[in-house]
């Protein structure tokens, strides 16, 4: 599945129509697309819903109420969700309160029935009991500390390193080395940005854990994700680049640029 860009115009198709097409009912079943898709879903929320079509916006729905399900199913990632239940709401009793009919499509109290559906599945989140996996064998406190400490280098969001810091004495010691967070930092952020908001202990060292949680209330982080939409500047065609897409360049490698939610947010901009 993909979306075709007329090359005389940046975007023939809506915003609502290249979602509709790009099937993300299926992306979230793929653990290396999940996070992308409700990424996007979250800054659709914050600026775009009232850009959906009524057929759009039955779709977003419908996508999110499988998120959820799935999120209660598997627990995978909740705290995302979360996120994006959060800004939905608030989005939505804005538009709700504030402007109501002039700008929403469909029946208003289809959106408060929305609300209060959205309102559920937050209480359901804040009740999800995690399952409690019976130890089969080797755990996480069985590795050594040398590759759990290589295992916390490798994520690139803090509260990850906080959530997995919690675990054992042995994680929460490695969590809060200033190293791991200062590294982090260096990741994220640019060494002009750490001046600005220079945070130092009580010894005078730089606290690199607040610093990260301090950065990045003013900058973006960088973004990774398993597999990504790309777009191809020969075919004009945006893509899921792991699905691939029929390409008439001689190295379509050449033409591939990988799109982020909010580049796919502003290719419909025009």
């Amino acid at each position: 599945k993909y979306v075709y860009f007329h090359s005389q115009r940046h975007g023939y198709c809506t915003l609502g129509e290249a979602f509709n097409r790009l099937d993300f009912s299926s992306a979230i079943q793929d653990i290396r697309r999940f996070n992308y898709v409700v990424k996007l879903l979250q800054l659709i929320a914050k600026s775009q819903l009232t850009s959906l079509s009524g057929a759009a916006q039955k779709n977003y729905f419908n996508i999110l109420d499988q998120i959820v399900q799935k999120v209660m199913e598997d627990q995978y990632n909740p705290r995302l969700i979360k996120d994006l239940l959060q800004d939905l709401s608030s989005t939505l009793c804005i538009l709700i309160q504030g402007v109501g009919k002039s700008v929403l499509v469909g029946n208003i109290n289809i959106w408060i029935c929305r609300l209060e559906t959205i309102l559920l599945w937050q209480q359901q989140l804040k009740n999800l009991q995690m399952n409690k996996q019976v130890n089969t064998g080797l755990t996480l406190s069985d590795l050594p500390l040398h590759m759990l400490n290589n295992i916390l280098h490798r994520f690139s969001d803090g509260w990850d390193i906080i959530t997995l810091g919690q675990v054992t004495p042995a994680l929460y010691m490695l969590s809060e080395d200033r190293q791991l967070w200062k590294k982090l930092c260096q990741y994220h952020f640019a060494e002009k940005q750490f001046c600005r908001h220079l945070i130092l202990s009580e010894k005078g060292h730089i606290d690199w854990k607040l610093m990260y949680f301090a950065l990045q209330k003013y900058y973006p982080i960088k973004e990774q994700y398993g597999d990504t939409l790309h777009f191809c500047r020969h075919c004009s065609i945006l893509f899921w680049k792991d699905a691939g897409h029929p390409c008439t360049a001689s190295d379509p490698n050449t033409c591939l640029m990988p799109v982020s939610p909010q580049h796919f947010i502003d290719l419909f901009k025009f």
